[in-house]
């Protein structure tokens, strides 16, 4: 279906209608104030434990199926990368039965090594299967044959009970809207009418999709795998999955690196101008590469895209290329630097009428398809339930005014999420403050020049963070495994010797 400006709103007299009658669905959901296990049982940060091989794995690994190869084939892995795939069995947690209910995740392992890194990607990118083979790709050899990487795509996302609950007219008018508009009246009432229909269409899973139960399926993959501790390698948000692991589980704890980790100031309004302001610093940096190999751009990268953005919108045979499609494929783009060579053809085509480069960007994230839902869903529901606070209207329309002249390029679209999760129907549950008081050493990596996790949010993460060192490279991208040569042999050295790098250590560009 075509986006376009559609008069979709359900009335709320007709939600109500639908749900009359006896019912265990709750119309609201409520805070359950589950406050988890004890976080510690000792005192004081504890040693880098040893690594320790599997005892009694329970994944059955086997060949990967069609909705595993399927998606693996764009990303073009070389066949000496050996790749298995599994299954693990979580709980759901829900409020509504605390500890009871049943969820499959799915798991892919890539690489040969005995000890199994487990791999969790932010909630809007690549699911975790995914980037663990993306992430394998730049790495060593050698380091596949001592580790394998174990990537799990996260509760409602991926191949693991995927979320599909935003009708797709609802969707559609939502992203299409123009964030530079800052029409925080219109993005609420469609983001309060994608909240009631995901209330209808997830029921019980609704509460049970965020950071905190997402931590507990990381517990249920160590099980699995039969590892004493849990190492991992968290990127961008899905650092803070491990990061809240460490508060909840300090015990199973083992090697872990967090690569760029959300600011965790409670205060979604702060956070958000910091990712506002770190991706228009990134799309600069995108520009100013741009500028110096010639590309099809030219010198002003920002003029070509203010162009794309104000003309009339390109037609492709499943949306149009609105403003606000644009500027979300731009942005799905921008944080890997190995695609701004196809990023500023894109924008380059989309300037001369061809739509196909910046639709192929945007579709994962805003399109539905039969075998895969809209990123959008799952970001969405993930988001606002671990949004803390809600801000007025009035608000919110002077912060997205804000934005969008002191953060030009993004700052309209970063100031939609405080619309989006306004009217959200669940109670404010936010995420734990980890501190982690009795973890071991946790390596934190943070990237200078960083549209998703900026740096002085990841900073902000290390100290609060009780044993964090903080690894910090001053390059471009979203996170730096595998892109800075000092941070990834500063990672090598802890995951195969132990060596803790000193806190405070600085990687050059």
């Amino acid at each position: 279906m075509r986006v376009g400006r559609v008069s979709w709103l359900l009335p709320v007299a007709l939600l109500a209608a639908c749900t009359a009658g006896p019912s265990e669905r709750p119309a609201i959901v409520v805070n359950d104030g589950d406050p988890g296990p004890p976080a510690t049982t000792d005192a004081g940060p504890q040693p880098l434990p040893p690594l320790g091989e599997p005892k009694n794995q329970a994944v059955r690994w086997a060949q990967c199926g069609p909705e595993v190869t399927d998606r693996l084939a764009k990303l073009a892995p070389p066949a000496s990368l050996k790749i298995d795939c599994g299954r693990v069995n979580g709980v759901l947690d829900s409020p509504y039965a605390p500890g009871r209910g049943t969820m499959r995740m799915q798991v892919l392992r890539v690489g040969t090594g005995p000890v199994p890194l487990v791999v969790v990607n932010d909630v809007d990118g690549l699911p975790s299967t995914l980037y663990a083979v993306k992430l394998a790709m730049t790495l060593s050899p050698d380091f596949l044959t001592k580790f394998s990487l174990v990537g799990l795509d996260r509760r409602g996302t991926g191949n693991s009970d995927a979320v599909r609950c935003v009708p797709e007219e609802v969707r559609d008018e939502l992203v299409a809207l123009d964030p530079r508009a800052s029409d925080v009246t219109a993005w609420v009432d469609l983001a309060r009418t994608a909240g009631q229909q995901c209330t209808l269409a997830l029921e019980s899973r609704l509460p049970a999709i965020d950071s905190w139960r997402t931590a507990a399926d990381l517990e249920s993959a160590r099980l699995a795998l039969g590892m004493e501790r849990l190492h991992a390698i968290g990127h961008g948000e899905g650092s803070r999955v491990l990061s809240v692991f460490a508060e909840r589980y300090p015990n199973r704890v083992g090697r872990m690196v967090l690569d760029g980790v959300p600011d965790p100031n409670e205060d979604a309004a702060v956070t958000l101008a910091g990712v506002a302001e770190g991706a228009d610093a990134l799309f600069s940096a995108f520009a100013e590469e741009c500028a110096r190999r010639a590309c099809e751009l030219g010198t002003n990268a920002r003029q070509a895209l203010t162009e794309v953005l104000s003309a009339e919108p390109l037609a492709t045979e499943n949306f149009d290329l609105t403003p606000g499609i644009v500027l979300r494929g731009v942005l799905a783009a921008l944080p890997d630097r190995q695609a701004w060579p196809a990023l500023s053809k894109a924008i380059a085509d989309a300037r001369s009428g061809v739509p196909d480069g910046l639709a192929a960007f945007a579709a994962p994230v805003v399109q539905e398809t039969d075998e895969l839902p809209a990123m959008f869903d799952g970001t969405l529901v993930t988001r606002c339930n671990d949004t803390r606070g809600r801000l007025s209207t009035a608000q919110m329309e002077a912060t997205a005014k804000d934005w969008n002249t002191r953060y030009p390029v993004f700052g309209g679209l970063t100031a939609q999420w405080l619309a989006l999760c306004s009217p959200w129907p669940v109670a404010s549950h936010p995420v734990t403050q980890p501190h982690a008081e009795s973890a071991p050493p946790i390596v934190v990596l943070s990237t200078a020049t960083d549209g998703v996790t900026p740096h002085a949010g990841t900073q902000h993460a290390a100290q609060q963070l009780t044993s964090a060192v903080l690894v910090s490279w001053q390059g471009t991208g979203h996170g730096a495994l595998g892109m800075s040569p000092c941070a990834t042999d500063t990672v090598y050295g802890f995951f195969s010797d132990g060596k803790i790098p000193r806190d405070g250590t600085v990687c050059p560009p």
